[in-house]
């Protein structure tokens, strides 16, 4: 970068016309994993022009960064696609941060928050400080800057000279050939008064996003190579005993807790007429303040550990002794948590946000259990590894599972499994095929694949069918123009699968009627389009 400035800053600004070129006025599709991929290969090739390599560990990042921005041309689940897309702006982050030292894996915390604090103050200061240092070399020669304007200006006044010439030109060949007069009239649409503010938007972003990532490079190159000290920002304050008494009193809270609910917790169907409880009211009560606690509980021991003086082996064993016994307490409600879950699932299918939570619990209840092993070996600071490869797994299981597919396979299944037990099939839900019609694309292959299973029984192929049918013509109504740009996977597959149904789908008919659209099955029975709902 320093050998090579205006090389540098050519790049930048080319990085966000490319950006510009992805991304305006185009949905999300292939751009984002492009313009991540070309990001990363812009930095990498500027380091190793300045004779820099790239830590080994800083590697390892680079792994989850492209299967998650794969993801976003390939889920179309939204909370998969936002959490994919959060995800990598985060690891490339931590990239920039330690691409030459790769600390990453020793970061604490607040190791991550200043480092992003100092990132953000690269980005608005290195870029001024670079130029500046760029602008003058030291024997007093001219500068660069100075020999490139003295090449710039002649080529100013020449293309000034050369537009009345070829306009002059330009009108008598138009004149000469109305194809060639059409082909000039649309280039020079391109410069119409009107599009002035759009085109003045458009190059202000693109400046602004080739400063920022000129930021960014700096940053990588200069400060990521800076050794990590594993020191901590300030000495814990908290007294031992206050700190005992703030997380006994919750262990004794959760005991007692867990006491009196250990038959409402794990006693399932047979408890459910406790308290005049309905089935629904069962499966639902306290299951989102039970983990809100398991949340809390888990900040509350990384925050206490934090600050509290443990001066002697004997504080160093106590602590840890309360804070396995509150993991175990907070585990033994997410288990009853979980459970009631699982029980509304039996009678309610699954839906996108009991999807979520249940994956989010597996891996709230594994950082728990390591946070607290890691307080036992005190080796407390690699807390903030583990919650980042928690947050990691957490996006990557989404993407991996693809949420709506499940969700169809899992009803589907549940609908043809019946009901099991005669207190479940009292209780169960018919399979709600109307909420397949709210989910995203992803959900087509394995809707196509139930619907033209010979093993299906027929009241849930039409079910199937009728929902399909809406999707399909959903998707016809669909008239945006989706560029390369824009490419997703998740849609060519959906268009597949339609074609494959196409002939079978035909069977149903399709009724508009003020945009209210309804489905009537082979067996005359209306199934309704426009309901959606989620929970």
């Amino acid at each position: 970068m320093k050998a090579n400035p205006y090389r540098f800053w050519t790049v930048v600004i080319l990085l966000g016309w490319v950006f510009d070129f992805l991304f305006w006025k185009k949905p999300l599709g292939v751009n984002f994993a492009i313009f991540v991929l070309l990001c990363l290969l812009t930095g990498i090739l500027l380091l190793r022009a300045d004779g820099l390599r790239l830590a080994r560990g800083s590697g390892l990042l680079l792994l989850p960064v492209a299967f998650l921005a794969a993801m976003t041309f390939i889920r179309l689940e939204p909370l998969t696609v936002f959490l994919s897309i959060v995800m990598v702006l985060f690891l490339m982050g931590v990239f920039a941060l330690t691409c030459l030292n790769g600390a990453w894996i020793r970061y604490s915390l607040l190791d991550y928050v200043f480092g992003y604090l100092r990132l953000f103050g690269s980005l608005i200061a290195r870029p001024l400080g670079f130029a500046a240092e760029n602008r003058r070399i030291p024997s007093g020669e001219p500068s660069p800057a100075e020999k490139r304007s003295a090449q710039v200006w002649p080529v100013l006044r020449g293309v000034v000279i050369a537009l009345p010439v070829v306009a002059i030109f330009a009108a008598l060949l138009s004149s000469a050939d109305p194809i060639f007069a059409e082909r000039f009239d649309d280039f020079i649409a391109l410069f119409r008064i009107e599009n002035l503010p759009e085109y003045i938007f458009r190059l202000v972003y693109i400046l602004i996003l080739a400063y920022a990532l000129a930021g960014t490079f700096l940053h990588a190159a200069q400060t990521s190579g800076e050794k990590v000290e594993e020191k901590t920002w300030f000495p814990p304050f908290l007294g031992f005993t206050e700190s005992t008494i703030v997380l006994g009193s919750v262990v004794i809270l959760f005991v007692a807790f867990v006491v009196v609910q250990f038959q409402y917790f794990f006693g399932g169907q047979a408890n459910i007429s406790i308290e005049g409880y309905t089935y629904s009211e069962y499966a639902r009560k306290g299951f989102g303040e039970l983990v809100t606690v398991a949340f809390f509980s888990l900040l509350l021991l990384l925050g206490l550990g934090a600050i509290t003086r443990r001066e002697t082996e004997n504080q160093r064993r106590t602590f840890s002794t309360l804070g396995v016994a509150l993991v175990g307490l907070v585990i033994v409600m997410l288990v009853a948590a979980f459970q009631r879950l699982v029980l509304y699932e039996m009678a309610y299918g699954f839906s996108r946000l009991r999807t979520y939570t249940h994956v989010f619990m597996i891996w709230l209840g594994l950082l728990l259990i390591v946070v607290v092993l890691l307080e036992v070996l005190h080796r407390e600071r690699a807390a903030a590894l583990a919650m980042v490869l928690a947050a990691l797994g957490f996006v990557i299981s989404l993407s991996a599972l693809n949420v709506d597919a499940f969700i169809v396979r899992q009803n589907i299944q549940r609908e043809l499994r019946g009901a099991g037990s005669q207190s479940a099939s009292q209780n169960r839900v018919d399979l709600d095929a109307l909420y397949f019609v709210s989910l995203s694309e992803d959900a087509i292959p394995p809707l196509v694949d139930a619907f033209r299973s010979k093993s299906l029984p027929v009241a849930v192929k039409e079910k199937i069918g009728a929902a399909l049918t809406c999707k399909r013509y959903e998707y016809k109504q669909n008239k945006t123009e989706y560029p390369w740009q824009s490419f997703h996977f998740s849609l060519w597959n959906a268009g597949r699968a339609f074609e494959e149904a196409n002939k079978e789908l035909e069977a149903y008919q399709v009724r508009d009627v003020d945009r209210r659209v309804e489905v009537e099955t082979p067996a005359g029975e209306t199934f309704p389009c426009y309901q959606y709902y989620d929970d």
